[in-house]
């Protein structure tokens, strides 16, 4: 009898011992849960843009609409010829249509005008030699020697150059792993300043990818940027 209750006891007490593991390990569970520093990592990196796009606008103005069209085509012709002689490729020239304004036909024109068609036509150079392009665009006066002038009043012809940088995907791996350790260190610094340990990644996310220009002066340098957002437990 004394042997039973003996054994009783002993089953009782592990019971509890074990009841009070479980619950000490609720408690710290419960007390840790929202133990959670949110931190950002942020990387930067500039590069030179590798694919330019230069609409070359320009227009004849007259009267007769049919010598106005052999004007421009022979304009068009000229800019082709410019372009090709300092090395772009005739692959990365695309000529548009010209298109000719009855200026008489107009609503809105508020006064007369000495002469009643405009015909535009746009010559658009896409090319991956940057800086060729640049220093034909520096040096496009060359096409005012032979009595071509560049760009139109029309609005509807946007004539401004545009740089872009095409080999994103390159750099996405290696500026996530960057963000992503600097985020870490200032979970780590936030860690060591609250007394704490550094747990595992509860939560994370890559945060979007934005291409700029550097500034309005450089359009031709590309500032790539994106901030990851982290959440770390912490640990006594």
């Amino acid at each position: 009898m004394k042997s039973s209750w003996l054994k009783e006891a002993c089953v009782i007490a592990v019971a509890i011992i074990v009841l009070g593991i479980f619950l000490k390990g609720g408690i710290d569970n419960f007390v840790n849960k929202d133990r959670i520093v949110s931190v950002k990592g942020l990387a930067e990196v500039e590069v030179p843009a590798n694919k330019v796009i230069w609409p070359i606008v320009f227009s004849e103005m007259g009267n007769d609409l049919p010598a106005l069209y052999n004007r421009i085509s022979s304009t068009a012709g000229k800019v082709t010829d410019y372009l090709k002689s300092n090395g772009i490729v005739e692959l990365d020239i695309s000529a548009g249509a010209p298109k000719a304004v009855d200026l008489q036909a107009e609503r809105y024109m508020s006064q007369q005008k000495p002469y009643r068609y405009i015909v535009t036509m746009v010559i658009t150079v896409t090319s991956s030699q940057v800086d060729l392009v640049r220093k034909l665009i520096a040096s496009q006066g060359e096409l005012l020697k032979e009595g071509i002038v560049l760009g139109s009043s029309d609005y509807n012809y946007n004539d401004r150059v545009t740089y872009e940088y095409t080999s994103f995907n390159d750099l996405k791996p290696k500026m996530i792993q960057e963000a992503t350790k600097n985020a870490r260190m200032a979970a780590q610094q936030f860690a060591e300043d609250s007394e704490s340990k550094l747990g595992k990644i509860m939560w994370a996310s890559q945060g979007q990818f934005t291409i700029t220009d550097r500034d309005s002066n450089t359009p031709h340098i590309k500032k790539i940027r994106v901030v990851t957002s982290v959440n770390y437990s912490l640990k006594n």
